[in-house]
């Protein structure tokens, strides 16, 4: 859904990510761990995914203060064979473990030739997008898969009772000019968004719920009421988004041997990282010639009626987040006002926006 309500006012990127990484280390998190939450939210932010970026910093803050986001530590290795790694992430600031786990399966990639990481009990990952320039910028592809064994928002098909989350996948393709960055969910909508909309008294565009009974609706409001998520595809094609759905719990959960059979309570997420060397397959040169070839067929592919041209997924994404970069990050109005109550528990001043 398309998020038009981004304010006006203005801040510098660098202030935002100062600001945040204060905020966590005055809540108590290891600096490497308050560094690695700031730089992904406002990431995030400045990729225009304005639901998971700094909108979520107010939770975590207060998932710190009662306990179940853990500050200190490195996560527990349950096994170790070199390109098949498994963590256990003992509910550590799922931002830190998932850009550990990136920078890992890259450089057990540039051994093995590929790499998997998983990551079992993490605490919420945030943007997925945020996370995949950390191996396309060395030249490498990636996925990253995330599940939230502790929610249940999401029915599988044809049915009305919740049983898992939005479950979304990420891939990053390097191209001989900027990566193609998907970042997709099983579900047409998330939690986030319909708890955005319930905070601003709107609805969805389209019927992407269902409530209580199955009936299809826009009312945010029926995720309280025990209504759930559609998959994507809707009621029409919605089988697609419910296999996409299993696979991802099994790729998380089943891989990293902690999930929805154990019952977690709070906030936990697995995660699974994959990293490709192309030098390891068909060479580097032969990937990019590949992937290029794709990028220019669908750079030049005739639009439809109503589409100015075609676009790559993600490269909305890079030129919101160098604009950005030049003229300031346009926060949702919401956001800073959420987060001053903590600034004040905290004694961190604010940015000034310009």
């Amino acid at each position: 859904m398309a998020d038009n309500a981004v304010s006006d006012i203005r801040y510098s990127a660098t202030a935002l990510e100062a600001f945040a990484k204060s905020l966590f280390s005055a809540a108590g998190l290891d600096e490497d761990k308050a560094t690695s939450v700031a730089r992904y939210l406002v990431e995030a932010d400045l990729m225009g995914h304005t639901t998971h970026g700094l909108a979520l910093a107010g939770w975590y803050l207060q998932s710190i203060a009662d306990g179940v986001m853990k500050g200190s530590g490195a996560p527990e290795v349950i096994s170790d064979r070199g390109p098949a790694v498994a963590w256990n992430g003992q509910r550590l600031p799922g931002a830190w473990l998932t850009s550990e786990a990136v920078k890992l399966a890259c450089e057990r990639s540039a051994k093995f030739g590929t790499a998997t990481v998983t990551i079992a009990d993490s605490h919420h990952i945030g943007c997925l997008a945020a996370y995949l320039t950390i191996a396309t910028d060395r030249g490498y592809m990636v996925s990253i898969a995330s599940s939230s064994p502790s929610g249940a928002q999401v029915a599988p098909f044809g049915g009305t009772r919740g049983i898992y989350t939005p479950n979304p996948v990420a891939h990053g393709i390097p191209t001989p000019g900027d990566p193609i960055l998907i970042d997709i969910s099983a579900s047409i909508t998330t939690v986030n968004m319909a708890q955005r909309l319930i905070r601003d008294g709107r609805q969805y565009e389209h019927e992407w719920l269902l409530d209580e009974n199955g009936n299809p609706t826009r009312d945010p409001r029926a995720i309280e009421r025990g209504g759930t998520l559609l998959p994507t595809g809707g009621l029409d094609h919605g089988q697609k988004g419910y296999g996409m759905a299993l696979h991802v719990e099994a790729f998380t959960q089943g891989l990293a041997g902690y999930g929805r059979a154990d019952s977690p309570k709070g906030t936990s997420a697995a995660v699974t990282v994959q990293v490709f060397d192309p030098d390891a397959f068909g060479g580097r040169e032969a990937f990019l010639k590949q992937t290029g070839w794709l990028a220019a067929a669908c750079h030049d592919n005739p639009p439809r009626p109503g589409v100015a041209r075609v676009r790559l997924p993600g490269e909305n994404g890079l030129a919101k987040k160098r604009k950005a970069q030049a003229e300031g990050v346009p926060l949702f109005p919401a956001i800073m006002p959420s987060l001053r109550p903590h600034a004040e528990r905290l004694g961190v001043t604010p940015p000034t926006a310009g």
